[in-house]
């Protein structure tokens, strides 16, 4: 069976005959229930109270008059409310309403719909060429679907962002984030891995690599063997793509694996998603690790797959301490209870933009943010 033959379909009804056509969402949404055909003649207002109202519109005009009126649904979805709300209790209040917001913004926005024909090819006037953008995500395509334009929008972002890479100053070179992969884009987690003391230079575990950064830096620092382990498909080929262009196939191997490969090894390396709640959408994983899923699980099985006197590094931001979703007091008692030791500690405050955004809801949360690299071992080592 066809990746398409399990899409789930969507039903329009167009010059009086009903339509149907294959469903896409890389965020797992299901296809709209109403959708209604929408052109040039279609006024924001009205695109807008639509889509408000959980009605899609199915786009037949020119392409780039879509993107304008995408944007111009966006501005009504953003404008500020003639009557302030009432502030958040707390910053866990704050947090919640923040995530809910950005959940009411991506379904609205995401009702502005785009027809594709077999190929990925968008049947509509000045619309550009998507079918690598496309194809990179969605895979090939043999049949019509319909997906939205903030999809495709983000598609077409991510392509831009696969070619053009994040450069790594402590790698001396860039790494390219597929769509989905959670991108370095925040380089102070990388710094921390870059500056610490190697324990050992014989091999060391990258749990859940992502993209394969620090496991490639671990290399480039001269660890003579190390294997990342990941469990998502598409981030494993980014991985391997990485350790391929920058030559280090010889030192990283990149495995399939829920967490810890076979084996102990004196350096085991984790940088968990931060944030303890659940994803809204598939991609959100390597943000979001409900009920700190992968953290815990990582500290609970740390101790087995450590050599004597082995170190695991734990890359972790306090972000959720201050959002109040998980304390200090939570955090080192899962190490305590995983037969751990703290070693000791290294801290960086963030560089991005949004830890001096006074506007961000978030903003006390973000300006006191610290990421840390805690060093654990087994309690039974010396």
């Amino acid at each position: 069976m066809s990746v398409t033959d399990s899409l789930p379909t969507i039903h329009w009804t167009e010059d009086g005959a009903e339509r149907s056509a294959m469903w896409r969402s890389e965020a797992g949404l299901p296809p709209p229930k109403r959708v209604v055909i929408a052109d040039d003649q279609t006024p924001a207002d009205t695109a807008f109270r639509l889509a408000s109202e959980g009605t899609a519109l199915l786009w037949r005009g020119d392409f780039q008059n879509a993107r304008q009126l995408l944007q111009a649904m966006a501005r009504r979805v953003d404008r500020k409310p003639k009557k302030a709300p009432k502030p958040a209790a707390s910053l866990t209040e704050a947090f919640h309403k923040h995530r809910l917001a950005q959940s009411q913004r991506a379904r609205t926005l995401g009702m502005l719909l785009l027809p594709f024909e077999a190929g990925h090819v968008v049947p509509l006037r000045r619309a550009p060429d998507v079918h690598e953008a496309c194809e990179q995500v969605y895979g090939p395509s043999d049949a019509p679907y319909v997906a939205s334009m903030r999809e495709l929008l983000g598609l077409i972002g991510a392509f831009e962002w696969r070619k053009k890479g994040v450069e790594i100053p402590a790698l001396g070179d860039r790494i390219h984030a597929w769509y989905g992969v959670f991108s370095p884009v925040r380089g102070e987690y990388i710094d921390l891995v870059a500056k610490e003391p190697l324990p050992s230079g014989t091999l060391a575990f990258d749990i859940g690599t992502g993209t394969g950064v620090l496991a490639a830096l671990l290399a480039q620092r001269g660890v003579k063997r190390v294997v990342g382990t990941d469990q998502d498909a598409r981030a494993l080929g980014n991985a391997r793509a990485n350790v391929e262009r920058l030559g280090l196939t010889g030192d990283v191997e990149i495995i399939e694996a829920d967490l810890f490969p076979e084996g102990r090894a004196p350096l085991v390396v984790c940088n968990p998603p931060w944030v303890p709640a659940r994803p809204s959408s598939p991609i959100e994983h390597a943000v979001f690790d409900p009920d700190s899923r992968m953290l815990r699980g990582f500290l609970n099985g740390l101790a087995a797959h450590l050599t004597p006197d082995g170190q695991g590094w734990l890359i972790l931001s306090d972000f959720a301490e201050h959002l109040g979703l998980r304390t200090r007091d939570e955090l080192l008692g899962w190490i305590d209870a995983a037969g751990l030791k703290v070693l000791g500690r290294s801290d960086i405050r963030p560089r991005h933009p949004k830890a001096a955004d006074a506007d961000d809801p978030l903003f006390a949360a973000r300006k006191a943010e610290i990421t840390s690299l805690w060093r654990l071992a087994a309690k039974s080592s010396t």
